[in-house]
Parts: C-alpha cells; sequence; structure tokens
C-alpha cells in the first residue's frame, strides 16, 4: 500500500514557481528522503502534504486521503517535527510532552509519556527541566516523542540534523531507523547527505521545485550518493 503520494503537484507564491509537476510515491514502512539546496521546494512539498499549502494543479494523498480535501482526516495520521520545534519554554520536557498529547484522540498516560521521552534518547534527568534550558538536540527529541505518542503512521521530518553536534546527530539518525523498524513511513527533507545515505530506502533530488531524480538508495554509499547529487545538480547549471 502506498502512504504517501503526489501526482503531478504544481504550486506557485505570486511570481515564484515553488512546484513543478512533482510524481512520486512512498510505501508503508519506508524512508524517502528528499535531497537539495535550500530554496528547492523540500518544505513547500511536505506542507502540502499537511494541508496547509494548496497545490494549483495536482493532488497529494496521505494514506489515501486528500489533506486538500480532508485535512482534519489527513493530520489524524501525520505527525510533523520542524527544523525549529515550537515548545513552551517556561514548561518542562515532560509537560510539552503530556499537553501536545492531551489534543490526541487516546491521550497517553503519564508513564508512558515518559517511557516515549526515554525511547527517544532524553536522559531522565532531563524531563523536568525547562525547555528553555535544554539545547536544540534535547528539543529534538522532545519533538520526536511528541510525534511519537501522537502513535500516527506517517511522519514528517524537516531539516532534523541541522545545528545538532555529532552525537545528538548519529541519536537521531538511530530513532529514525526504530520509527521505520516500527513500521512508520517517513519522508525527511534535508540537505544532510551523510546521515541520509544511512537510513533512506529511497532519495529524491530536488532542485528549484523540480524532482531531478527518484532512485533506491539500496547498496549505495554515502560518497555514490553524493556524486549522485553533485551530477543532478551540474545538470542543471
Amino acid at each position: 500500500m502506498i502512504a504517501i503520494q503526489a501526482e503531478d503537484i504544481s504550486k506557485s507564491f505570486s511570481n515564484v514557481q515553488a512546484l513543478t509537476n512533482i510524481s512520486l510515491q512512498v510505501e508503508i514502512g519506508d524512508v524517502l528522503g528528499l535531497l537539495g539546496p535550500n530554496g528547492s521546494g523540500k518544505t513547500t512539498l511536505i506542507h502540502v502534504f499537511l494541508g496547509l499549502v494548496r497545490p494549483n494543479t495536482g493532488h497529494a494523498y496521505v494514506l489515501g486521503i486528500d489533506p486538500t480535501l480532508d485535512p482534519r482526516g489527513a493530520r489524524k495520521e501525520i505527525s510533523y517535527v520542524p527544523e525549529v520545534v515550537s515548545l513552551y519554554p517556561e514548561l518542562t520536557a515532560i509537560q510539552n510532552l503530556q499537553f501536545f498529547n492531551s489534543f490526541n484522540e487516546d491521550p497517553c498516560n503519564s508513564a508512558e509519556l515518559t517511557q516515549y521521552l526515554l525511547e527517544v534518547g532524553l536522559d531522565e534527568r532531563f524531563h523536568r527541566n525547562r525547555i528553555k534550558t535544554l539545547s536544540k538536540g534535547m528539543c529534538q527529541k522532545v519533538g520526536l516523542a511528541i510525534a511519537l505518542a501522537k502513535d500516527a503512521r506517517v511522519i514528517f521530518l524537516d531539516e532534523p540534523w541541522t545545528g545538532l553536534d555529532p552525537e545528538s546527530a548519529m541519536e537521531l539518525s538511530d530513532q529514525i531507523r526504530k520509527m521505520r523498524q516500527r513500521g512508520r513511513t517517513i519522508l525527511v527533507a534535508t540537505h544532510d547527505i551523510f546521515h541520509l545515505s544511512g537510513i533512506a530506502g529511497h532519495i529524491g533530488i530536488l532542485r528549484s521545485g523540480v524532482l531531478l531524480s527518484l532512485v533506491s538508495s539500496s547498496g549505495l554509499s554515502a560518497k555514490e550518493l553524493e556524486q549522485l547529487y553533485l551530477d543532478q545538480m551540474r545538470l542543471e547549471d
């Protein structure tokens, strides 16, 4: 079954063409990595799947639901972790998780929420620290815990490794692998070739709103992926 599908999606803002005839499919349990420079359309495409942006032409589907026609139904199946996770700075990590989880149809209890924070690698001694005292990597973990607690089947991650130290970046990659092992379908938008190469089943390369390439990453090393990316960028120069 297809979890994420784009059919000939185009989107423009005033005189800027953000997306041009994007078509792709992501099967349930797969990880699609969208590679591209800033301004390539990665975030816009995610926002189309979230129902936040209406395409000019084409259709988007999440588990068969068109988020433009049924945004509420689609969002029940989706979790989204942006580049900068918006948390309440005066609340603690566990309080933020409790607050966001309270909007879910079947909220978790305190013990379950604590376990989610542990699963994403946030040490228990930081659970009751205010968000404003935590590092970006720790806040990213809280965002992942929020996504997991929602029990969404499809997860969108936008530039998840940006600003993370090497240890936090490796931990995040491990968490993405674990989410995939649990059967989650994940779309990761990034320009981080090194970390993406070890977790994505398929790689899409975007530039100026155009999907230049969509390939399986099976047997593809980080160096080979880097060369593929550079070759595609040069073709457009």
